[in-house]
């Protein structure tokens, strides 16, 4: 398995993981087309076998007003296949280790039981747009002390989700 920054001609491969990944959401397609389509800054990366890419994660931007203050993780997918196998825990530990990430404060909307193995830990600050009451936000190397809605991409709001895909949790994969 080789981990890599996916050539843009890897592209149409990521689009179509995130749809297997995603069964009935065209939302996780649609946002990394988008944030790739209006050149948004992204730390992304695909494992790759054969050719072919059975894993992705990227993260985008995390605003304070227009400031940056972080990064969020999503999506990240396996392809259903190599689900369960530990390609997810190696992708986002080898993401955890480059130098676009390593130091800075992350953000992820998630299972909290998967993402807590890697350091995230519940978020009460700042407060997540999409997660009533912060429930599945956890962050690491956060030291925000006030309170103010974390700002996301345009995308993540124009990319709009499905009816299958609303309420449930990004960046789980």
């Amino acid at each position: 398995m080789k981990i890599q920054k996916p050539a843009i001609e890897a592209r149409p491969k990521i689009y179509a993981l995130l749809r297997s990944s995603f069964p009935g959401s065209e939302y996780e397609a649609a946002l990394v087309q988008k944030l790739h389509e209006n050149d948004r800054s992204i730390h992304e990366w695909a494992c790759i076998i054969g050719g072919k890419v059975i894993a992705y994660i990227a993260f985008t931007n995390a605003y304070h007003g227009r400031d940056v203050c972080g990064l969020h993780l999503a999506p990240m997918a396996v392809a259903p296949e190599f689900q369960g196998r530990g390609v997810g825990l190696e992708l986002l530990r080898f993401a955890l280790r480059q130098e676009a990430i390593s130091s800075r404060t992350l953000f992820v909307l998630g299972e909290p039981a998967y993402y807590s193995r890697f350091g995230f830990e519940p978020c009460s600050t700042p407060i997540c747009p999409f997660d009533k009451n912060n429930e599945h936000f956890l962050s690491m190397r956060n030291t925000a002390t006030d309170s103010f809605v974390v700002g996301y991409e345009p995308e993540f709001t124009t990319a709009a989700p499905t009816a299958a895909t609303k309420g449930r949790k990004r960046g789980r994969r």
